[in-house]
């Protein structure tokens, strides 16, 4: 049913600590493809986004996804890796129409989820833009 995941990471503590849901989920669902994508933010823009971490380094983004690729390969989960340059939200939700993903699953830092900012989370926007079902790790 979910033959391909999108897997978008930052950063971010809970994007690491998704990363061991998404492995069982691969593993768990026989899932045939899984995809890990990081955007290189603009710096300035990023400076007014609600999340800490700004992914406007390339040569982090390399490594991180690098890293991440071999952290799921050590679990027996094959991972392709992806860069897109833009707003996190949009980059995401284009990454997963491009690749017909069936399932995005990411992690949620649980700031801008508040009344005031439920509106200003990445991953609120993905769940209101995604063209697939968002599961969303806490």
């Amino acid at each position: 049913m979910f033959s391909t995941v999108l897997f978008p990471i930052d950063q971010s503590r809970e994007s690491r600590e998704a990363a061991n849901v998404v492995a069982n989920f691969i593993k768990e669902n026989h899932s045939d493809r899984l995809v890990l994508l990081s955007v290189l933010e603009d710096a300035v823009q990023a400076s007014h986004e609600a999340h800490a971490e700004v992914m406007s380094s390339p040569a982090a983004i390399a490594e991180l996804l690098a890293n991440a690729r071999t952290l799921f390969e050590e679990q027996g989960v094959q991972a392709e890796i992806q860069e897109r340059e833009g707003k996190p939200a949009f980059a995401i939700c284009d990454m997963a129409d491009e690749i017909h993903a069936d399932l995005i699953i990411m992690g949620c830092r649980g700031i801008g989820l508040t009344q005031d900012g439920a509106s200003e989370s990445v991953t609120n926007r993905v769940i209101n833009l995604a063209p697939c079902p968002v599961l969303v790790v806490p």
